[in-house]
């Protein structure tokens, strides 16, 4: 924020007899995050980010409804083996942007704007060495990635089609998601919410020329798909240029080791969510690829039907998380700032918000799961009905799920990542993962869909008890 300038009063000292010069200290603009109520405020970042969100999560989505009625269930069953790619992709994203989007506004609050530009010069850098160097490698160990992810004979030739043209635009989606939290940290949740808006606009629009009219199939997906990334990331990075409370010179753009740990530390927990998601994906396809072969449902429909659940909830996710990231830059400010109960207040009504479009999202879940599947295609009975079955149980405590979600970012925000990385493990890692792995052994394909409900459940109890400890230490 601009410095007003010094205003000098002359004032007449009796004791003295004299006039003495008073030249009080440079008054600054307050900035809103420490100001202006709590509910406005999270409206104003927090509607812009679940759009962001929204849209983010619109380029797999859009591509699995057209895929599906394009390509039919293998098709879907390809871009479920493939989405893993994506997922680490937006990993190395938070871990840069919700890294460097915390420590700007931690600094921003602490009113240390010359740190604060060293903090995105050095995010700017990591974004672009990172997206380059995980899509060479991508393309490299393409065949062999796929195959960890569950691919199988039938599948690999649609996964590894669209996977290899989708990689090239990685660098594209990890510089375009990291100038968002940026933006967004800066105060611009609109600026950040159009950026991402401008690319799934585009992908939208061209999926079903390329897929239809030019019957390119999961090729064309996969162009539509880079195309619209392009164009975010141009719209992203011209704001390099408008940052409303730094001014950003070339000196600024450089990498430090010390920058980029100090970066990755806070954006750790959002960034090993990510990864744990990954992993979960991971040992999902496989153990769904196992027992199915044992059931009626064979290989390929449990990891089609894996495929639309996840991309389904992905929506009511991004609710979560657009709630969570336009938290961010109000508690990382004000706890800079050590204004502590603007913190506990926002942290309150991000997850007073949760609930509510959480309860929403098992509603759609346990009442409309048919209708939500067959947006995305046409298939067998026998795949419809366990996709409904998948839906309804793995998704059952779902609204639980946010509050861990939430929690964790908000740790990352406060510049205590340790108890924020805690918190993306327990669920996905700690108890999901071993729970796919044991609960199969006794209850074969359905203790696969019954770990989501019962890690759900165990990741909500330690929430509570991280949360709940922090804030009577805040209190105090």
């Amino acid at each position: 924020m601009p410095a007003l300038k010094s205003v000098i009063f002359r004032i007449y000292d009796n004791t003295q007899k004299k006039e003495v010069i008073f030249l009080p200290q440079a008054q600054t603009i307050e900035n809103p995050l420490g100001t202006q109520s709590i509910p406005s405020l999270l409206k104003g970042f927090a509607i812009p980010s679940i759009i962001a969100m929204l849209v983010s999560s619109l380029y797999n989505i859009v591509d699995q409804i057209f895929i599906g009625q394009g390509v039919g269930y293998l098709g879907n069953a390809a871009t479920n083996v493939s989405y893993p790619l994506t997922t680490i992709c937006l990993a190395i994203a938070l871990l840069i942007g919700i890294g460097s989007a915390s420590r700007y506004s931690l600094y921003l609050g602490a009113g240390e704007k010359e740190k604060a530009e060293k903090v995105v010069g050095n995010g700017i850098c990591m974004m672009i060495v990172f997206g380059v160097i995980y899509a060479v490698l991508v393309e490299i160990f393409m065949v062999p990635l796929l195959s960890a992810f569950g691919a199988t004979g039938e599948i690999m030739p649609y996964a590894e089609t669209y996977s290899r043209i989708v990689a090239i635009g990685m660098p594209f989606l990890i510089i375009t998601n990291g100038m968002s939290n940026l933006a967004r940290a800066d105060g611009s949740p609109k600026y950040s919410m159009t950026s991402m808006l401008i690319g799934a606009v585009i992908n939208t629009i061209l999926d079903p020329i390329f897929i239809f009219v030019f019957d390119l199939g999961v090729t064309g997906a996969a162009w539509a798909t880079i195309i619209g990334q392009f164009f975010s990331f141009l719209f992203a990075v011209l704001y390099i240029r408008k940052f409303k409370n730094i001014r950003l010179s070339r000196t600024h753009i450089r990498l430090s080791a010390r920058e980029c740990i100090q970066t990755a530390s806070l954006g750790m927990s959002n960034s090993l969510n990510q990864v744990a998601i990954t992993f979960v994906q991971i040992v999902l396809n496989n153990s769904l690829t196992y027992y199915g072969a044992m059931s009626v449902y064979g290989k390929e429909i449990p990891l089609a039907a894996c495929g639309i659940v996840m991309k389904t909830n992905a929506i009511l996710l991004a609710f979560i998380i657009g709630i969570s990231q336009g938290a961010q830059p109000i508690i990382g400010f004000n706890y800079g700032a050590r204004q502590y109960d603007r913190v506990k207040k926002t942290y309150k009504f991000a997850i007073a918000a949760n609930l509510v479009i959480s309860a929403i999202g098992f509603i759609l879940f346990q009442f409309f799961p048919y209708q939500l599947i067959s947006l995305f295609g046409t298939g067998e009975p026998a795949y419809f009905e366990f996709s409904v079955h998948f839906m309804r149980v793995f998704l059952f405590m779902v609204f639980l799920n946010g509050v861990q979600l939430i929690s964790s970012n908000f740790f990352a925000a406060i510049g205590k990542p340790v108890k924020g990385l805690i918190l993306s493990m327990t669920r996905q890692v700690l108890f999901l993962i071993p729970l796919v792995l044991i609960l199969p052994l006794f209850l074969g394909l359905d203790g696969i869909l019954f770990a989501g409900p019962a890690a759900d459940s165990i990741a909500f109890i330690v929430t509570v008890v991280l949360i709940v400890k922090e804030m009577k230490k805040m209190g105090k």
